[in-house]
């Protein structure tokens, strides 16, 4: 029977997600088969495993430190917001269909033996089980019949570490105030507590600590530094949106209201001299070097955002002068036709963007898939691409029709699910679309479109630019394990888990 520890969080974004990776690695490090576990997951950032499930990108990068492969063991609720009322479900990988918030609030107890049956597979495979809840605990309205709080420490007998962030301010009331809103029973679960992303002399934090420990009965075995990592976002609340600077090379993503899936554009952010800055706005947007349109819960909702607040407009203007990129959602826009029979996303047609003489259906059902292939001739500014090896994930409802000849795909892929070929990916001048996800990551991608970009402003770029952006990545967990080493007690941590 695996050992267990979870990490809950006073709010969003108090370092939950990280901090689960940290332990992964670090139990991973002494010698443990060790998993992450989220029972129910609410992200737009979604991964297809080898099967081709869906599940949260959160517990993918958590096995990527544990140095394990991805399962929906690991995640077997993702619910996934259409509007600001409603998700799709999604199931052991699977969608079973959407529901207003109020309907799943009364359906969701159902599925704790899925939750229990996924558990308990993990609990097979590991040593120990890293559990990370979400959102707070204390939210008084969602405690009835919890399932991925304190009801699901319950039902899998998990001592807590409760987490909060001192970056927003009122670190003690989040913490004294959480403790003091659960029941007792829910208390004595929690074993530690811990501040996370401190600046500064932690001396300085002493008084108020021990006056923590006093209120709340609580030890505190850790005060975590803030870091500068590299490492993959769960949400909407990532700090990357904030970014505003702009470098020599200069990508700007539109950052439409549903945006998914914004973790495949986090490797151009790993290249010096490059900027990766999320627009919502034309006075935002500038003159920049390439465009991304990204993955998107609302194809026809975001095209419609972007078409009321003239973005779409703006980005027409800048077809001549820098590369436009759609993926998944932001691919299906540069077409000249959206159309939505089954009502999939708000039902009726739309006018697309007309970079490309393709129409879009969507359908009822998803397609998930892995792919791999290559780059055959890609045109325009990013010819370097050509022959190059691609790997990736395929995650949409629509299929595109190309009307015209003349548009040949540009990647040649074989779907990892059943072994049949096919092609895929447009371009137009300097646009470009495609379906896969990931389509930066592998082979130096990312630093070839780079150093085309480049070379069409007369910059030379440094030797060394092409990176192994998985290797990087392995960098940045053991980084993070180091620094929780550091600074959390971890004897104290296995002592919590009887190890």
């Amino acid at each position: 029977m695996s050992k267990v520890i979870m990490i809950q969080g006073t709010m969003s974004n108090a370092g939950k997600s990280l901090l689960t990776a940290g332990l992964c690695r670090i139990f991973k490090q002494d010698g443990y088969r060790v998993a992450p576990f989220k029972s129910q997951n609410m992200a737009l950032n979604s991964y297809i495993t080898e099967e081709g499930l869906e599940m949260g990108r959160a517990q993918v990068m958590q096995a990527e430190a544990a140095g394990i492969k991805p399962s929906v063991l690991m995640n077997p609720i993702l619910l996934k917001p259409t509007n600001d009322i409603g998700s799709q479900v999604i199931v052991n990988g699977e969608v079973i269909g959407n529901m207003k918030a109020r309907d799943y609030f009364a359906y969701k107890k159902k599925l704790v033996p899925d939750i229990k049956k996924a558990f308990h597979a993990l609990e097979m495979q590991a040593d120990i089980i890293v559990v990370e809840g979400a959102g707070s605990p204390a939210e008084i309205n969602l405690k009835e019949n919890d399932i991925v709080n304190m009801g699901l420490a319950e039902l899998l007998d998990a001592p807590v570490l409760l987490v909060g962030d001192i970056d927003r301010g009122g670190v003690f009331a989040q913490l004294v105030g959480t403790l003091m809103l659960l029941e007792e029973k829910e208390k004595a679960r929690v074993k530690g507590l811990i501040i996370n992303k401190f600046r500064g002399d932690k001396t300085i934090l002493d008084p108020g600590i021990t006056m923590l420990e006093e209120k709340g009965q609580v030890p505190v075995i850790g005060v975590v530094p803030y870091m500068k990592l590299s490492i993959e976002d769960e949400d909407s609340l990532s700090s990357r949106f904030e970014r505003r600077e702009e470098a020599q090379i200069d990508i700007a993503v539109i950052r439409f209201p549903r945006i998914s899936n914004f973790t495949d554009f986090m490797v151009f952010e790993q290249i010096e001299g490059v900027s990766v800055r999320y627009v919502d706005s034309v006075l935002q947007l500038h003159h920049p070097d390439m465009i991304i349109l990204p993955g998107s819960k609302n194809t026809m909702g975001d095209l419609k955002w972007m078409r009321q607040n003239g973005l779409e407009a703006a980005v027409k203007k800048r077809q001549e002068d820098c590369v436009i990129f759609g993926i998944c959602g932001g691919f299906q826009m540069l077409g000249q036709r959206l159309a939505d029979p089954y009502g999939i996303e708000e039902g009726g047609e739309l006018t697309g963007m007309g970079f490309f003489p393709m129409d879009t259906v969507l359908e009822k059902e998803k397609v998930r898939t892995q792919v791999q292939g290559t780059f055959g001739k890609v045109p325009g500014l990013l010819s370097g691409l050509s022959g190059m090896e691609l790997k990736g994930y395929e995650i949409h409802m629509g299929r595109s029709t190309v009307k015209e000849q003349g548009f040949d795909s540009f990647c040649s892929l074989t779907n990892q699910l059943d072994g049949q070929e096919k092609a895929d990916g447009i371009a137009a001048g300097n646009v470009y679309g495609t379906y896969v996800h990931g389509i930066f990551d592998e082979g130096g991608a990312a630093s070839v479109i780079v150093r085309e970009l480049a070379g069409k402003k007369g910059l030379t770029l440094e030797d060394g630019l092409m990176m192994d952006y998985k290797a990087f990545k392995e960098t940045q967990y053991d980084k993070l394990a180091e620094t929780l080493r550091e600074y959390l007690d971890m004897d104290e941590i296995y002592k919590i888990m009887k190890i």
